[in-house]
């Protein structure tokens, strides 16, 4: 999950999720199905806005991470979302991708293996800091390590909303600098 990309891997991986969306939408319309053809480009629409605007926070540590996070090989898949609003005040980068790497790695080695493990993330920008909001569904194997990393010190907020043997809720707060 530190794998340093260089800009050709970075473009091939962009280039395969690409070709891959336009496979999609040629086979849906060798199919005759332009309602799904439809639901498709609304989602490549959607997902590209959600890039731009997790770009747009200028934590470019973080947003490297959850962009190239489902193009390694992991339990679970990551999906993101960065509600409205703007900021022009910074957060510790460093500290916020240090932390949720270490956190994804945390929850990989707590979650069932070869089992349909999905986070999704919801960033939300707020007056004082930004807010996140992370939502796991699958098998949880290992509650009590999630517990007890959740459990260290930090210089920020964290709250277990729900941890349960199939999801994870958690609240997680940074105070901009």
């Amino acid at each position: 999950m530190s794998k340093e990309w260089s800009t050709v891997e970075l473009l091939s991986h962009a280039r395969h999720d690409w070709l891959n969306k336009i496979q999609l939408i040629k086979g849906n319309l060798a199919l005759n199905k332009m309602e799904r053809v439809k639901e498709i480009i609304d989602e490549i629409v959607y997902e590209s806005k959600q890039e731009s605007k997790l770009s747009n926070l200028h934590l470019p540590q973080f947003a490297a991470l959850l962009l190239t996070y489902n193009w390694e090989s992991h339990s679970i898949h990551l999906e993101f979302e960065v509600l409205e609003g703007e900021t022009n005040q910074s957060i510790q980068d460093e500290l916020l991708a240090s932390w949720t790497r270490a956190f994804l790695i945390e929850l990989q080695q707590s979650s069932k293996e070869f089992h349909e493990n999905h986070l999704s993330i919801t960033i939300d920008i707020q007056e004082t800091g930004l807010g996140f909001f992370f939502d796991f569904r699958g098998i949880i194997t290992g509650r009590e390590n999630i517990r007890t990393f959740l459990q260290r010190p930090a210089a920020f907020k964290r709250k277990i909303i729900e941890l349960t043997e199939q999801e994870l809720s958690l609240e997680v707060f940074f105070p901009y600098i």
